[in-house]
């Protein structure tokens, strides 16, 4: 199985946005899937390298992620079978 990127911040005041990041790699390590951690506040180039590679970047793609886990169907949602 191949890994996949996961942006995160590693400098948030929220406590939502820690939460919910915690989410998905927990969930990511439930369903043993390999991913690489890639923190955007390093620096400006790796935030824009993302924002490249991510048309949409949000709650409605936190929305469907866990209702692909709900369905358990998050090897499909993240395109792995």
């Amino acid at each position: 199985m191949s890994s996949i990127k996961v942006y995160y911040t590693s400098v948030s005041g929220s406590r939502e946005v820690k939460q919910r990041q915690e989410e998905v790699t927990g969930i990511l390590d439930i369903y043993q899937i390999k991913y690489e951690l890639i923190d955007i506040s390093v620096s400006l180039k790796v935030l824009q390298e993302m924002r490249m590679k991510v048309s949409t970047c949000g709650i409605r793609d936190l929305e469907m992620f866990h209702k692909a886990k709900e369905n358990k169907e998050i090897l499909k949602f993240l395109k792995m079978e």
